[in-house]
């Protein structure tokens, strides 16, 4: 065995868990980490601040099907994350946050930059450590990213004190990880699938919902085949969009708060609900004690905490979805698929009809609608994109109007919904994927919330393209102001905005804008053609809201239309 310092020995673990880039921020008590890094083979992306580095490691995890890493100084640095952090969790991503701490004979003693960060996240991490022996580096390391990675992902944090970073003791490399308290249960109870199966066989109007956990247990191509052999209509909430292409007829669209008319009166019409990877959030059901009031309910959930936590349901399935639709695929190929499809006809007809009655829509005129850039925006990426976005109303209309074919194509933060997000996910995805196209969709208000990053984006040479739906509010409460207030503009009003071609132009990117809509498609072009880092300044219609729209603590099939 060979004896190496603390950091060595981190970077020694870190390595041998496959990390090639992390993201940080520099300070006092992470100098020995920093002078360790540039000896390493791993690629260091220094952004502007700690809460973009979770972010960009957030949508870098995600883009890559890894774990992102990042790493960022005691007090104040540890702090910043923890936006990051819990955005991370409630959308179940893998993230491992590695923190400095004081010296451990100064911790409790309010010594300079010194805060408690494993209390801090302990509501917020699937897991955290604070790591009081240079003996327990390597394997603290080794156990992170298990936990991370495995049953549902999850952020794990480990706070690393100063001293033991300097110290020497024989590193001993460990081949695998063995936690008797943590035990995922990957492979469902086939008595449970053996009900689901007469529940499929006898429905009448059945539907499936699909979350971001299909996702992350790269369910997309057993949920497209199991959809297709019970003729199943789906509908994805906000983090499963990408689940299922959007071409099918049986695509139902997003559901909740801002789905389609066709998915939420779906959800209160059907016979059985067969949800899968979701945790039944209240955007989702809206007045929970009504949603799917005539369905059987399934719910398939890796996470056993997640099934009867929201929504009472028929059928528990724990397992992992992906395992759990290839068996239920197996199942259904002893059936005879005629008589179960002969049965939907009828269904699919009525919603055929809602899709007719009630599409997506809206009116372009003299002023730019921000749909009609997102529709643009599709059209000339050919859907062949990643695409992030800001929180707002930006975020609702690309997910009504990119039509998202692909898996991890479209990364959000949708349980925590931080303004913010989508400048440094952009980034860290960009790193992930050097060979796509990745595009934030923004509005003008969320952007300025971290658009320090994009000198991390010209600094490293990063394509990204920010579209920028300009409406000069802070426009989903606004909108809420407007419906739900009287019009009570309170402080919504972002007239007093910077100019953000110029400014662009500061950061040694390029800065476009369209203020008509005959100039959104050549800005388009020009942006998305361009090898550079751009922002595209899209002066849209001030006032257009998002719709459907269901008002708080209502039932979701009574959605408002115009």
């Amino acid at each position: 065995m060979t004896k190496m310092t603390g950091v060595q020995i981190l970077f020694q673990a870190l390595q041998e868990e496959g990390v090639t880039t992390i993201f940080g921020y520099p300070g006092g008590a992470v100098l020995d980490i920093y002078n360790e890094l540039p000896k390493t083979d791993i690629k260091h992306i220094l952004v502007r601040h700690e809460q973009g580095a979770v972010h960009a490691a957030d949508a870098y995890a995600r883009a890559s099907g890894g774990v992102g890493v990042c790493l960022v100084t005691s007090g104040p640095g540890a702090t910043n994350t923890v936006t990051g952090i819990a955005s991370a969790y409630m959308d179940s991503v893998p993230v491992v946050v590695l923190t400095g701490q004081v010296p451990r004979h100064l911790i409790g003693n309010d010594a300079f930059q010194e805060v408690d960060i494993v209390g801090i996240t302990r509501p917020c991490t699937k897991h955290n450590y604070l790591v009081t022996d240079i003996k327990d580096i390597a394997r603290i390391i080794k156990e992170a990213f298990h936990i991370a990675r495995s049953g549902r992902p999850g952020p794990v944090l480990i706070d690393l004190p100063k001293d033991l970073m300097t110290m020497t003791a024989e590193y001993k490399p460990l081949k695998a990880v063995s936690l008797r308290s943590y035990r995922p249960t990957y492979n469902p109870n086939l008595k449970q699938l053996d009900k689901v199966i007469k529940l499929i066989k006898s429905a009448r109007k059945p539907m499936i919902l699909a979350g971001g956990g299909v996702l992350l247990s790269k369910g997309s191509d057993a949920l497209t085949a199991f959809a297709k052999k019970t003729n199943m209509p789906v509908a994805a909430t906000l983090m499963g969009l990408g689940v299922f292409p959007t071409k099918s007829r049986l695509w139902l669209g997003m559901i909740g708060m801002h789905g389609t008319y066709r998915a939420n009166m779906s959800s209160g019409e059907c016979d059985l609900l067969i949800a899968i990877g979701v945790r039944f959030d209240d955007r989702v059901t809206g007045k929970i004690d009504v949603f799917a009031k005539k369905a059987t309910i399934v719910h398939v959930d890796i996470d056993p905490t997640s099934i009867q936590k929201n929504v009472p349901v028929a059928i528990p399935v724990v397992g992992d979805c992906r395992i759990t639709l290839e068996l239920l695929n197996e199942l259904l190929d002893k059936e005879d698929p005629a008589t179960i499809h002969r049965q939907r006809r009828a269904w699919l007809d009525q919603i055929e009809e809602w899709k007719n009655t009630k599409p997506l829509a809206y009116e372009q005129k003299d002023e730019i609608k921000p749909q009609y850039v997102i529709e643009k925006l599709y059209e000339l990426t050919k859907g062949d994109a990643i695409i992030t976005t800001e929180v707002g109303q930006n975020q609702m209309w690309t997910a009504q109007y990119y039509n998202f074919d692909r898996p991890n194509c479209f990364i959000t933060s949708g349980g925590l919904g931080v303004m913010g997000f989508g400048l440094p996910a952009a980034i860290g995805a960009q790193l992930a994927r050097p060979d796509k196209l990745v595009v934030d969709i923004a509005g003008d208000g969320s952007i300025q919330m971290n658009i320090q990053e994009m000198a991390t984006a010209v600094q490293y040479g990063l394509p990204i393209k920010v579209a920028i739906l300009n409406n000069q509010y802070l426009g989903m409460v606004r909108q809420w102001q407007e419906m739900f207030y009287d019009k009570r503009y309170s402080h919504t009003d972002m007239q007093f905005a910077p100019d953000f071609v110029k400014l662009a132009e500061a950061y040694g990117a390029v800065g476009l804008r369209a203020v008509k809509p005959e100039e959104v498609e050549p800005v388009l072009k020009e942006g998305l053609f361009n090898k550079k880092t751009v922002i595209m300044d899209f002066q849209v219609e001030r006032e257009e809201k998002v719709y459907p729209m269901v008002p708080a603590g209502a039932p979701i099939t009574d959605m408002l239309l115009v």
